[in-house]
């Protein structure tokens, strides 16, 4: 239960001395004296959690005390242990970062309340990730997981606590006989294992291992430790007797070894069985011996004497001295035989490295993590020993650790500016360092981003400009329906940081003024139409007769004065207007004397009536023909799939006509006017390149009309062909040039 922080610090004043603390001349900024903090930090503690317990069962104070012990043993300094304690002393305190702060330091407080902050979120995902029964969804949450551990990992105090307290809470599940639940079992093997590997501290890897997996596949993990403890007592006996013979003769060769049997890590063996389809008996470091010798060229001299008294296996042989893996580990590692009755026995895994290569192996970064414990900086996490290239060693590993993480990729790393924060829903989501409620609003979803009208952050309503910070619960108010404000846009105001939330606003303006565009085109359009009497005129037909691709777009450019009212006005007239020289071609029906005149059509079952090809359809040979009976002007030639002529034909059905064309009689053969429809993505040089392809086809272009729309180039040829299939044959030349789409006859 939480408590009033000034009773508090009331009840607490003879215990930790508030007021008295003695100030260096260093601590300008008045920060306490780290002196005897570890008792300190426990006798602040121990009233708040000694009768609390965690979820696992486990009392707080107990939980706080085993881990400043696994700090400490990880080689992290009193001050570290000391955190321990304040860490879980934090969630019971109604203003934790003041109230820390005024008796321990502004850095204890930030550590104690960034520790919290990341329990909570890592509770919260895995609470989310136990409703996901597909893999893919768990695993998601995993690695958002990891991404978050990372995002608070820039302090590397947080990493150390965060390991020591998940396996004590292994610890405890294993001691207590109960069951780690799978969520906390499988984030520790997916997560702490890999990061505490990745840092070289060894033993609590293997532990965590080994624990996780005790509980993920409890079966198997019985008969590999059964497997284990079969010949136990044999193997150990063997194992001392190897151990005592190596240190013994390599002394007497002046090499000072220590020489110890390697502990057996059970996930370890399970995972090699595994990736190498193994059997139990065939894994090599069941039996496993470590040479820890004085320096390097010791190694090498123990390794040349292994080598000559037992007989190595040359594959299993791996120089990590020369060559170290990426997280700095060193050693050598050998596999050997040993000759019974002059045959080899079993295979024996020998390890030989230098004390501080030990040293390394077993604690990794964790031995060379010193505070400073006083000075006006206090506990900051800076290196005691100013050791630069050790500091930027750790950073490197937890960015080789990360890009692990995400299969290689690189420009996507701890110092990136990024924030992790969580929805109701406790999913993660990761965001640009200094997004808004907005910017969370449209990573999550667009519409919701659109809506978005106010934010909850942990529970406290915000301005929707307002900063995020890691590890925050962020709800969105939206209003059922509505945009977004222009106000978003003003980079002064911050409301967004993301550049994809700032691109997702500009389009909905502009999405909002192309809707007004198409409104205004379409209102024009069907203004036309009423004038016309062409009410029935479906639009879409209409647009792909004109060249669009939908009525949409039609109406867009109409919208935009950019496509004159004319174009519709000309195609809808009536297709007989009374001939003139420019009206197209009239032919008239030969005598009888005559098949047919030069080019002709012939009108069946009717003679000495005038012809004229519709400027509509403009058809040629061989298209399939009808004739339509005008008022005074004889008759009008379509194409049988001219829109114009159904129309007619569906009112005025008795005056529909057949024709057919003539064959020509000697001399050129006529030639007719069709337009041919191109669209093609604008460029330099378009309307060139396809001039030039119906040149070289010797098809002579009498007209053109082009425009523009947002970088589509809609163009209409009015070309003379004599016959229609050679036609076809073109345009498919036509298509071939760069940036054509299609190119049709209209």
């Amino acid at each position: 239960m939480k408590r009033e922080s000034s009773s508090l610090q009331t009840a607490h004043a003879s215990d930790t001395a508030v007021v008295d603390y003695p100030l260096s001349a260093a601590t300008a900024d008045r920060t306490p004296v780290m002196e005897n903090m570890l008792a300190r930090a426990r006798a602040f503690a121990e009233p708040l959690i000694a009768d609390e317990k965690l979820d696992t069962g486990e009392n707080t104070l107990a939980h706080a005390d085993a881990v400043a012990a696994i700090v400490a043993k990880m080689g992290g300094s009193e001050a570290m242990q000391a955190a321990s304690y304040l860490v879980y002393a934090c969630q019971h305190l109604n203003r934790p970062q003041e109230v820390i702060a005024k008796v321990f330091g502004d850095n204890f407080a930030a550590l104690a309340v960034e520790t919290t902050k990341l329990v909570r979120v890592q509770e919260q995902a895995r609470s989310a990730s136990q409703g996901h029964h597909l893999a893919e969804g768990a695993g998601a949450q995993t690695e958002n997981v990891r991404k978050m551990l990372l995002a608070f990992s820039r302090d590397l105090r947080v990493v150390m606590l965060r390991l020591a307290s998940r396996l004590q809470t292994l610890r405890h599940a294993a001691a207590s006989k109960q069951p780690a639940p799978e969520s906390v079992a499988r984030e520790s093997l997916q997560v702490f294992a890999p990061l505490a590997n990745r840092l070289g501290i060894w033993q609590v890897k293997w532990e965590i291992e080994d624990l996780s997996f005790r509980f993920l596949e409890p079966e198997t993990y019985k008969l590999i430790a059964r497997l284990l403890d079969e010949k136990r007592v044999e193997r150990e006996g063997h194992v001392e007797q190897l151990r005592s013979q190596l240190e013994s003769e390599l002394q007497a060769e002046g090499v000072r070894a220590t020489v110890q049997g390697r502990p057996k890590n059970i996930y370890s063996i399970v995972k090699k069985m595994r990736g190498k389809s193994l059997d139990f008996a065939q894994v090599f470091d069941i039996l496993a011996l470590r040479v820890v010798v004085p320096d390097v060229k010791d190694c090498y001299a123990a390794l040349a004497w292994v080598h000559s008294h037992f007989l190595p296996i040359d594959e299993e042989f791996d120089d990590y001295i020369a060559r170290p893996k990426p997280n700095g580990y060193q050693s050598l590692h050998t596999v050997v035989r040993e000759m019974v009755d002059g045959k080899p026995g079993k295979p024996i895994e020998i390890q030989i490295r230098t004390e501080e290569m030990h040293d390394h192996a077993e604690h990794g970064v964790a031995a060379h993590w010193a505070y400073k414990e006083a000075g006006h900086k206090g506990y900051a996490g800076v290196w005691a020993s100013g050791e630069y290239d050790a500091k930027i060693a750790v950073l490197r590993q937890l960015l080789a650790w990360e890009r692990d993480l995400s299969g290689g990729s690189q420009g996507q790393g701890l110092f990136d500016d990024r924030i992790y924060v969580l929805t109701p829903d406790a999913a993660i989501v990761e965001l640009p360092q200094g997004a808004t409620p907005v910017d969370f609003a449209y990573t999550v979803h667009t519409t919701l981003g659109h809506r978005c009208r106010g934010a909850r952050v942990d529970g406290a309503m915000v301005p929707l400009n307002t900063p995020l910070s890691n590890g925050q619960t962020v709800e969105i108010i939206a209003a059922k329906e509505g945009g977004p404000s222009r106000d978003w846009l003003n980079a002064e105001l911050g409301y967004l940081a993301s550049h994809r939330a700032r691109a997702k606003v500009r389009a909905w303006f502009n999405a909002q003024i192309t809707h007004e565009t198409v409104a205004r085109g379409r209102e024009a359009v069907e203004k036309l139409l009423q004038r016309e009497g062409k009410t029935s005129t479906r639009l879409e037909d209409l647009a792909s007769q004109l060249g669009f691709k939908s009525a949409d777009h039609l109406f867009e450019v109409v919208g935009k004065d950019e496509f004159s009212l004319r174009n519709i006005e000309m195609l809808l007239r009536p297709p007989e207007p009374a001939p003139n020289p420019d009206d197209g071609v009239q032919i008239k029906k030969p005598r009888a004397s005559e098949k047919s005149g030069k080019g002709g059509v012939l009108v069946v079952g009717v003679s000495s009536l005038m012809t004229q090809l519709a400027k509509c359809c403009k058809p040629a040979p061989p298209d399939a023909i009808r004739g339509f009976v005008t008022r005074g002007h004889g008759v009008s030639v379509h194409r049988v799939d001219c829109s114009n002529f159904r129309m007619m034909a569906s009112r005025d059905g008795e005056r529909v006509i057949d024709v057919e064309w003539g064959a020509a009689k000697g001399g050129e053969a006529p030639v007719y006017a069709v337009d041919v429809a191109v669209e093609a993505a604008d460029r330099q040089g378009l309307l060139r390149d396809i001039s030039d392809v119906f040149a070289r086809e010797k098809m002579n272009v009498i007209g053109v009309q082009t425009q523009s729309v947002k970088g589509t180039a809609w163009m209409t040829f009015t070309v003379e062909i004599s016959d229609a299939a050679r036609l076809t044959q073109v345009l498919g030349v036509v298509t071939a040039v760069a940036g054509v789409r299609s190119a049709r006859r209209r």
